[in-house]
C-alpha cells in the first residue's frame, strides 16, 4: 500500500494513545478532517491504519493522513454519538456522507377536526392526530397524498370546513368528479368522516380490504341499476390499484421492520462517482410502504466493514439514518454482517432513542433473508443504474470540450441569465451544473445594483464581477472556481465578459447560448464565431437543459421579489402600517390568503402589531369595497 509521508511520526502517536474508548479524527497535509471513527480502545484501532496491509479504500485514506486528534469517552456509547456528531460536523471524505438530517416527513390527519384534511408534517408530534410514516421524501408524501384524494374525493382546496361552506362555487374538480364536494353543503359529515376512514386504512397497507369492500359495494350498485354509483366504485378500485403498487405486499399483517440491503460493486477503470449502495425497505404493515437508496462514492470506505472486527463505518452510516428519524421500528434487518460488538451497541443506541427494544440482526434463512436479498438486489440495480449515467455524463462532457476545444473537461458548469421586469427587480440569476448535472444547492441570485436598468450588459458584468470576488476565498459557500460560464445571450454578452476575466486575470472559457426563432437552443457562441451543437444530441440536451433552466430560476426569483413588494405595499396603505409592519404580517403568515382570512387575534399575534393595528388590517380585507 501507499505510505504516508509521515508514517514515523504516526505510528508513534498512535502507539501512546490511552486504551479506552473514543473518537479519532483524521486529517491530510492541509489540516482538512478526511475521516472520523470511533473504537473501544483507541491505541489498537488506530495504529492499525499504519501497520499492515489494507484495502485500497483504507490504504488510500490512511497514505492522506498527515496527523490526527482524538477524544477520549467515558463509555462507547458516547464514543457512537460523539463520532455521528463530527461526521455531521465536518463531512469527512473518507467516510460515509449522508445528506443532512432533513427532518423526514409523515402524512398527518387531524381527526379531531370535524373535517380532517390529509397534509404533510415534518413532525410527529402527541397532537391526537394519526400519522403515517415517515416517508423518505416531501416528494413521495404529495405523491400519496394527491392519489388518496384523487381516489377517495377528497377536497385539495385550502378552502376552510365549516367555515367555507356554501360561500362560494365549487371548482372544476367536483365538476369532473374529483373532489366530493363539501363546499356545496351537501355532503354529510359522515360520509366525509368515512373517506378519511378508508384514507388511514389505506396508509396503514390495507389496500387489499379496501378493494374487497368497493368490489362488493361496486356488485350491489350494478344489482340494484345504480350504474353511477358502480362506475365510481369501479374508478376507486382502478385508483387503489395503482396506489398499491407502490405499496408491495412481503408479508403478514403485523410484519413492521426496516431492512438494509447493501451492494459492494466494482467499477474499475471506470469514471463512475458511485460504486456502492445501500437500499433500505421501510415495511410496514406487511407492506413496502417506502424505499431509500443512498449511493457511495468511490472514496467512501463502507467496504471494509465485513472485513473489520469492530468499528464498522456502516455502524455510523446506521446511527445518522435514524439519527434524523423519529421513528424506529422494533426490528431492523442486515443484509451484512455488523461485527458483535458494534451490533449490540447500536441495538442499545437505538433502543434508548425509540424508547422500546429494538432488534438489529443479520437474517440466514427464512422470510427475513428473502427480504434481505430483495434489498441487496435492487441496491445492485440502482448502483447499475447510476453508474450508467455517471459514463454517459462523462462522455457528453468531453465531447462539449472537445466541441469548444476547451483545455480540461468541464466538471463545474455555471450558466447566467438578466430578468426584470420594467425598471425594478432586475435580477441575475446563476445555476449550476456538477458533473454534468444540475445541482440546486449552488444556485445562486444577484440583485442589480446598477442604476441602469436597461443595460442588459452592465447587469451580467456586475454579477460576474461579484461573483468573481468569491473565488478562491477558503470557507467561502462560492470559493469554487468554475471550468466554463455560459450566458444566456449573444457576443455582445460574451465580449463584455471576457474584457471583465481580462481586467481581473481569470481564464475562465466563456460562451454565449443563442436561441433561434422558436426561442430553442441553436449555438454556442463566443465572441468571434458561432459552435453548431445541434447535430451532437447528448451536448444538446445538456445545454438546452442549463439554458431552461437558468432561466426558469432568475424568472421565478425575479416575479417573486416582485410579488412580495405588491403585497407589503398593499399593507402600507392600511393607516399605521408601515414598511416593518407590512413585512412583519408578509412573513408571519404561510400565504397572503392566509392573511386577509385571519381574525383580530391571529393578526394581533404578530409581532409589532398592535390591537389597534389588527382591527385595521382586519377592516380593511373585510369590508366591501
Amino acid at each position: 500500500m501507499e505510505i504516508s509521508k509521515n508514517i514515523d511520526h504516526l505510528r508513534s502517536k498512535s502507539a501512546a494513545l490511552p486504551r479506552s474508548p473514543g473518537v479519532y479524527i483524521m486529517e491530510n497535509e492541509a489540516g482538512t478532517v478526511i475521516y472520523v471513527g470511533k473504537s473501544r480502545s483507541l491505541r489498537d484501532r488506530v495504529s492499525q491504519y499504519f501497520h499492515g496491509a489494507h484495502d485500497t479504500k483504507t490504504a488510500k485514506m490512511a497514505a492522506s493522513v498527515h496527523d490526527f486528534r482524538f477524544i477520549t469517552c467515558t463509555t462507547e456509547m458516547e464514543a457512537l454519538a460523539l463520532e455521528n456528531s463530527l461526521i455531521k460536523q465536518y463531512t469527512p471524505k473518507y467516510n460515509i456522507r449522508l445528506k443532512d438530517a432533513k427532518g423526514y416527513p409523515y402524512i398527518r390527519i387531524d381527526v379531531k377536526s370535524q373535517w380532517p384534511r390529509i397534509t404533510m408534517a415534518r413532525k410527529r408530534v402527541p397532537d391526537g392526530s394519526l400519522y403515517f410514516g415517515p416517508y423518505s421524501s416531501t416528494q413521495t408524501v404529495f405523491s400519496v397524498i394527491a392519489q388518496l384524494e384523487r381516489s377517495l374525493g377528497i377536497p385539495t382546496c385550502k378552502k376552510r370546513f365549516p367555515e367555507d361552506i356554501g360561500s362560494s362555487r365549487p371548482c372544476v374538480y367536483y365538476q369532473i368528479g374529483r373532489c366530493m364536494g363539501v363546499c356545496t353543503g351537501r355532503v354529510d359529515n359522515a360520509v366525509y368522516r368515512a373517506a378519511i376512514d378508508r384514507a388511514a386504512d389505506i396508509l396503514r397497507g390495507g389496500t387489499r380490504e379496501v378493494i374487497r369492500e368497493l368490489t362488493e359495494k361496486m356488485n350491489r350498485a350494478a344489482e340494484e341499476l345504480e350504474f353511477e354509483e358502480a362506475a365510481r366504485c369501479r374508478d376507486t378500485i382502478e385508483a387503489m390499484r395503482k396506489l398499491g403498487e407502490r405499496q408491495k405486499a412481503v408479508g403478514s399483517p403485523d410484519v413492521e421492520c426496516d431492512v438494509i440491503g447493501l451492494k459492494l460493486t466494482s467499477f474499475e477503470g471506470e469514471a463512475v462517482r458511485f460504486r456502492d449502495c445501500a437500499t433500505v425497505f421501510y415495511i410496514r404493515s406487511g407492506y413496502i410502504a417506502d424505499t431509500e437508496h443512498f449511493l457511495f462514492g468511490s472514496d467512501e470506505i463502507a467496504g471494509i466493514s465485513e472485513a473489520d472486527d469492530e468499528d464498522s463505518p456502516l455502524s455510523a452510516f446506521i446511527m445518522a439514518l435514524y439519527q434524523s428519524r423519529e421513528y424506529i421500528p422494533s426490528e431492523i434487518l442486515l443484509s451484512f454482517e455488523l461485527p458483535e460488538h458494534d451490533r449490540l451497541l447500536l441495538s442499545d443506541y437505538l433502543s434508548e432513542k425509540a424508547e422500546h427494544k429494538v432488534t438489529i440482526r443479520t437474517p440466514k434463512k427464512g422470510a427475513s433473508k428473502y427480504l434481505c436479498d430483495m434489498a441487496i438486489e435492487d441496491a445492485a440495480k440502482h448502483s447499475e443504474n447510476a453508474a450508467k449515467r455517471d459514463r454517459n455524463d462523462e462522455r457528453t462532457l468531453v465531447n462539449l470540450a472537445s466541441l469548444l476545444q476547451l483545455e480540461v473537461v468541464p466538471e463545474r458548469i455555471e450558466a447566467y441569465d438578466i430578468s426584470n421586469l420594467g425598471d425594478e427587480h432586475i435580477t441575475a440569476g446563476m445555476v449550476a451544473a456538477i458533473d454534468g448535472r444540475l445541482k440546486k444547492s449552488e444556485y445562486r441570485t444577484f440583485g442589480i445594483k446598477s442604476k441602469d436598468t436597461q443595460d442588459d450588459y452592465a447587469a451580467m458584468r456586475e454579477a460576474i464581477s461579484r461573483r468573481l470576488t468569491h473565488i478562491g476565498v477558503e470557507g467561502d459557500s462560492m470559493e469554487a472556481c468554475p471550468d466554463l460560464i455560459l450566458l444566456d445571450g449573444g457576443r455582445g454578452h460574451v465580449s463584455v465578459i471576457r474584457e471583465l476575466m481580462a481586467e481581473t486575470g481569470f481564464e475562465i472559457p466563456v460562451f454565449g447560448m443563442v436561441k433561434d426563432e422558436h426561442h430553442k437552443t441553436r449555438t454556442l457562441t463566443d465572441d468571434e464565431g458561432e459552435v453548431n451543437i445541434a447535430r451532437h444530441a447528448d451536448v444538446f440536451r445538456l445545454i438546452y437543459s442549463i439554458q431552461e433552466e437558468v432561466h426558469r430560476y432568475t424568472v421565478g426569483h425575479m416575479t417573486g421579489a416582485k410579488r412580495k413588494t405588491l403585497k407589503t405595499s398593499s399593507l402600507e396603505k392600511i393607516k399605521g402600517i408601515g414598511p416593518a409592519k407590512a413585512k412583519a404580517l408578509t412573513e408571519h403568515f404561510k400565504s397572503f390568503a392566509d392573511l386577509k382570512k385571519a381574525s383580530v387575534a391571529e393578526l394581533a399575534e404578530v409581532s409589532g402589531i398592535s390591537m389597534k393595528d389588527a382591527e385595521a388590517v382586519y377592516e380593511y380585507f373585510n369590508t366591501k369595497k
